[in-house]
C-alpha cells in the first residue's frame, strides 16, 4: 500500500530525487552495498568505502547543499526539512541505493539537546562543528554501575576555576574509536538528591586523561568500548544547561535517541527482508510450510515499523513531541530483529553452525545478525525498561513497588 501525502509531497520527492540524480558522482552507488544494514554491535560492512574520494566528493556536495543534518532548522546550519520531507529524502537515497552522511550522535542528540538547552555562544560555536565533522562525539552514559538507573552516575565533574575537571568510568560506548568529544553526565554536587545534582558536559575525549578500551562481542567486532577519565578538563563553556541542570539536558537527548529514526527505521529492516527471502530460495525452503510462516511473520513485522514510523510522523508533523510511544518502536524492533537471526539461522541450517575462514573471528552475513542483534535489547535501554515505561506512562498502569528501604529517589530508570 502507498500513501498519498498530498502534491507538495509530491513535488518535493521529485525535486530531491532530481537533485540526487544530478549531484550523485559517478560510480558511487556501485562502490558498496550502501543499503546493507549496519548494526551496534556487529561489523561496519561499509568501513573501506568511507575513505573512498568517491564518498569525500558525495560528503561534500551534500554539505553544500545543506543535506547534512538537514533537519535541523537553517539558522543551524541545516535544511530545516520538515519529519515528512526528511522521511522523503531517505527513500529517494535508498532507492538510489546511496548512503544519507550522517554525524551520528553529534547530529541526532547532542545537537538538538545544544539547541533546546544551549546559550546562542554555545549554539554558534558547537553546532557548525558537528556538520563538518570537526567534531565527533560519542556518549558517555552508562557506568559499570550504573546503566539502566542513569541518575545514579558516579563519574565527578569538579570545578576548578573557569574550567570543570571530570574523573569516573564509562561503558558500552559505541563508536569511541572514531570520536574526538563525548557528552558526558557528571555529578557535580553530591549533596543534593542525585536528579539534582548532575551537568551534561562536551569534553575532548583525545588528549591528556582520556583512556579507551575496546570491548570485543560474541560478534567478533568490538563496536563498544570502556573508558577511563582521569582529571580530563573542558572549559565551564562547555557545559550544557548549565551547572547540576543534567538530568533535563539528558532527557532531551533520550528523547531524540529513542524517537529519531522510527520515521525511516523499516528501510533497513525490508532490505534485509528480502536478502532472507532470497536465502531461503537458494536453501531450497521456500516452500517449507514453517519458514512461509516465519517469513510472513518478519514481512509483518517490517511493515508494522513503516506504519508505526508514519503515525510518530503524523505525531510529529502536529506539533507534538515524542512521547513514551517512542519506547513501543524501540522495543518492537529489537525484539524484531532479534528474532529475524533467529529465523535465519533456522534457514541456513548447519551451515550456520560453521565460521568462514579469515583473520580474527569472521562470521557471515546470517551470524553476524543472529549474534548481534541480541546487544539491541539492551543498549539504548534494555527491553525491560521499554516494557515499565510503556506500563506505567502509556498505558496508565501503578508504578512498579519499590523494595523496603529503597530511597525514593532511585527512579531513574533510563527511558
Amino acid at each position: 500500500m502507498e500513501l498519498d501525502f498530498g502534491p507538495e509531497a509530491a513535488q518535493f520527492r521529485g525535486s530531491i530525487r532530481e537533485w540526487i540524480d544530478e549531484n550523485t558522482p559517478a560510480g558511487m552507488a556501485e562502490l558498496t552495498d550502501w543499503t546493507a544494514t549496519g548494526m551496534t554491535g556487529g561489523y561496519d560492512v561499509n568501513a573501506d568505502a568511507y575513505a573512498s574520494p568517491l564518498y569525500a566528493e558525495w560528503e561534500r556536495r551534500l554539505l553544500d547543499a545543506k543535506l547534512v543534518c538537514p533537519r535541523w532548522p537553517e539558522k543551524f546550519g541545516g535544511r530545516g526539512l520538515t519529519a515528512l520531507q526528511f522521511a522523503i529524502f531517505a527513500e529517494e537515497l535508498h532507492r538510489a541505493r546511496l548512503p544519507r552522511v550522517v554525524r551520528g550522535f553529534g547530529e541526532n542528540m547532542v545537537g538538538p539537546s545544544i539547541m533546546a538547552h544551549g546559550t546562542p555562544e554555545q549554539q554558534d560555536h558547537f553546532l557548525p562543528k558537528i556538520i563538518s565533522a570537526e567534531h565527533v562525539y560519542c556518549q558517555g552514559f552508562s557506568e559499570p554501575s550504573n546503566g539502566s538507573d542513569l541518575a545514579g552516575v558516579q563519574t565527578r565533574g569538579e570545578v576548578d576555576g573557569d574550567e570543570i575537571v571530570v574523573t569516573g568510568q564509562k561503558v558500552w560506548t559505541s563508536g569511541a574509536h572514531r570520536a574526538n568529544m563525548m557528552f558526558v553526565l557528571c555529578r557535580t554536587d553530591p549533596s543534593v538528591p542525585k536528579h539534582a545534582g548532575l551537568s551534561y558536559v562536551l569534553i575532548p575525549f583525545t588528549g591528556p586523561g582520556v583512556q579507551f578500551r575496546p570491548i570485543r562481542q560474541m560478534s567478533g567486532a568490538a563496536e563498544f568500548a570502556e573508558d577511563f577519565l582521569d582529571g580530563v578538563r573542558a572549559p565551564l563553556f562547555n557545559v550544557i544547561g548549565g551547572l547540576n541542570n543534567g538530568w533535563r539536558v539528558a532527557m532531551t537527548t533520550l528523547g531524540h535517541e529513542r524517537g529519531g529514526r522510527a520515521t525511516t527505521a523499516y528501510l533497513r529492516y525490508e532490505r534485509e527482508f528480502w536478502d532472507l527471502a532470497e536465502t531461503a530460495r537458494k536453501h531450497g525452503k521456500v516452500s517449507d510450510p514453517l519458514v512461509r510462516q516465519d517469513l510472513a511473520r518478519a514481512w509483518t513485522g517490517v511493515q508494522l515499523m513503516r506504519f508505526t514510523g508514519l503515525r510518530e510522523l503524523a505525531q510529529v508533523a502536529e506539533g507534538r513531541p515524542p512521547g513514551p510511544e517512542a519506547s513501543v518502536s524501540k522495543l518492537f524492533w529489537s525484539e524484531y530483529h532479534k528474532r529475524l537471526g533467529e529465523i535465519a539461522l533456522g534457514i541456513t541450517g548447519a551451515d550456520g553452525l560453521i565460521r568462514p575462514d579469515g583473520d580474527g573471528y569472521p562470521v557471515t552475513e546470517w551470524q553476524n545478525v543472529f549474534l548481534s542483534s541480541r546487544a539491541g535489547t539492551i543498549y539504548s535501554g534494555t527491553s525491560e525498561i521499554q516494557r515499565t515505561i510503556i506500563g506505567e506512562r502509556a498505558l496508565g498502569l501503578p508504578k512498579e513497588p519499590k523494595a523496603p528501604g529503597q530511597d525514593k529517589t532511585q527512579s531513574g530508570a533510563r527511558p
